[in-house]
């Protein structure tokens, strides 16, 4: 485990688990099935994956702003991810992650982002605006 790294905190809270990586962004309104957590979107990087307890990792969310809500029938429903890691976060999924109380944070600093693999055991504590991997 490396020493913290900066972010910024979008949504407090602290979570951990076995990262998820998406290349693509994450339309979590007809992308995200909200009774499995399994990504459902056709042609998506993670089709056919389940998000429930992972920490997901992906560039920016898209899609209908019916997402956030999206998010919160996850986090109801028991399969939302641990918590959340963008490149750059929108408000979308900003809100969603709010309103469900998922730990989210964006902008790593330096290329920490662009290391973060499949698997790897990750640590967000968004309250505090640091991740460790």
């Amino acid at each position: 485990m490396e020493h913290p790294i900066n972010c910024r905190k979008i949504s407090p809270g602290v979570a951990s688990g076995e990262a998820l990586v998406s290349k693509d962004p994450v339309s979590f309104y007809g992308g995200v099935d909200p009774n499995s957590g399994v990504v459902v979107e056709k042609g998506h990087c993670l089709e056919g994956k389940c998000i429930s307890g992972k920490v997901l990792v992906f560039p920016q969310g898209k899609g209908s702003t019916v997402g956030s809500y999206t998010l919160y029938r996850l986090k109801k429903n028991g399969v939302a991810p641990a918590a959340i890691i963008n490149q750059e976060t929108e408000t979308v999924v900003a809100v969603g992650a709010i309103i469900s109380k998922i730990p989210m944070v964006d902008k790593l600093e330096g290329d920490a982002y662009s290391k973060i693999r499949d698997g790897m055991h990750i640590e967000v504590d968004a309250t505090n605006a640091k991740v460790k991997f």
